[in-house]
């Protein structure tokens, strides 16, 4: 299966069943309050798939899978037979209204509990965060951040994994220190640092937020043994074949593969010589790297090479595994700390921590359900329960034409004592509606410049 499909059948999948269980919240919440649902719709524009249940509700599955929503009977919106008013939502009391609109939120973060208890009873693979070198004169470096020391909190909060410790990171943007809790592996001393993240730049396109800090994990490491050449290369036509050990290019020793990334990069359309060892045996070989560019427009040079990659150190990796409760606890742990963060990440953006370039949309979305999808189960169910936390906490944004702005105009209502005037709610909706088109187009924007 093409890349193409796979990011479309995942991006589908995913969409589909987290629009799903967000609106049957909704709807669920509507019926056990007696109000009448008049149609149940994934999706939008054409009905491809329509069917009827005994108390009428009409449930689609439409054409354009970029949402739902859920229809109930509402005299602000048709006329209601005196008979059926009872069954109208606006009938209902504050409390009512309040609780079927919070549900749909509510049901995308219950889903996420859901799906993170299963990943913790199948076993969540992890790498423990543990520090294989800081960058001389970083802010890492500068903070006396020494390697192998293993990170065990940031700012208080336990950093377990790698997962863990980036969310975590990220969550600090803005601040003007950090304090990471270390524990070196040979000696098991703990000590404390501090960041000085005053000038703190990160740019997740770029780097990660450990590189942005100066820390490099410890991982496994490319080497400077060719693992692969891509047919039809620069590589390929020189001559370059896998199993082949790079120890010099140009008359320059070669120790590490970031050297040789370095070296074809800088020097696109400019021919190399690399010394190599090839069944133990020496030989010279020219070659030309291509010319291309980068998302920022800068000239690089590609060869067409993958290198091998040493094996995981020993004790790094394990795999974090509980019984049927201890699970439901850990997911509830992973659902508040990912919905903190969300809520973090929304007050950045709007006091500038975060630029609104970092924002993704539809076509991100997609790639990341199908590069998850193709890594396995795991990596999808994680995939699903970031991606329905986010959807739950968009949701409850103070937008009127989300259900954040409906709860609002009813918070409202239940100060004042009167619902909010239908002028001023039609005025909020098409503000609403502007702000979250005006968003999205930059999200759309942001996707296609990443393409």
């Amino acid at each position: 299966m093409s890349a193409f499909l796979l990011n479309a059948l995942s991006f589908v999948v995913a969409l589909g069943i987290l629009v799903t269980v967000h609106e049957f919240g909704h709807f669920w919440l509507a019926r056990k309050n007696g109000v009448l649902v008049k149609r149940f719709s994934i999706g939008f524009g054409k009905s491809l798939v329509r069917w009827r249940d005994r108390q009428g509700t009409e449930f689609v599955i439409a054409a354009i899978p970029l949402g739902g929503y859920v229809q109930m009977l509402d005299e602000r919106v048709d006329p209601v037979l005196p008979q059926f008013k009872d069954l109208a939502f606006n009938h209902k009391t504050v409390w009512q209204r309040i609780s079927i609109v919070v549900a749909g939120p509510a049901a995308n973060f219950i889903f996420a509990i859901f799906l993170l208890w299963v990943m913790y009873l199948i076993g969540v693979p992890e790498v423990k965060p543990v520090i294989a070198q800081a960058q001389p004169q970083s802010i890492a470096a500068l903070a006396g951040v020494q390697q192998n020391e293993q990170l065990l909190a940031v700012n208080g909060r336990p950093s377990r994994d790698v997962r863990t410790a980036n969310l975590l990171l990220v969550e600090q943007l803005g601040r003007s220190e950090i304090r990471l809790t270390l524990e070196h592996t040979e000696t098991a001393r703990q000590r404390e640092v501090v960041l000085d993240t005053r000038d703190w730049q990160f740019d997740p396109e770029r780097d990660s937020v450990f590189q942005s800090l100066g820390l490099s994990l410890l991982l496994p490491q490319a080497t400077t043994t060719l693992a692969m050449i891509s047919p039809g290369s620069a590589a390929d036509a020189a001559g370059l074949q896998a199993g082949d050990i790079i120890l010099a290019i140009d008359g320059q020793p070669i120790s590490a593969w970031s050297e040789v990334e370095q070296a074809i990069k800088n020097q696109p359309e400019q021919t190399l010589r690399f010394m190599l060892l090839r069944d133990n045996q020496q030989l010279t070989l020219d070659a030309t790297p291509a010319l291309t560019q980068d998302s920022a427009g800068f000239s690089l040079g590609v060869l067409g090479v993958v290198p091998t990659v040493s094996p995981w150190p020993e004790g790094l990796r394990y795999t974090q595994r509980y019984g049927v409760f201890a699970a439901m606890a850990e997911g509830l742990n992973q659902t508040w700390q990912l919905t903190r963060l969300s809520f973090a990440m929304v007050g950045k953006l709007l006091t500038g921590d975060v630029s609104v370039k970092h924002l993704s949309g539809p076509i991100s979305i997609a790639q990341g359900a199908g590069s998850s999808a193709s890594i396995g189960l795991i990596a999808f169910l994680s995939f699903m329960a970031l991606i329905s936390v986010n959807l739950g906490v968009i949701n409850l944004l103070p937008l009127p034409i989300l259900d954040g702005g409906h709860l609002m105009y009813l918070v409202v209502e239940l100060i004042r004592g009167k619902p909010v005037s239908q002028r001023a709610q039609d005025i909020g909706f098409r503000f609403g509606a502007l702000v979250l088109l005006m968003l999205m187009g930059i999200a759309l924007l942001n996707d296609i410049s990443r393409l």
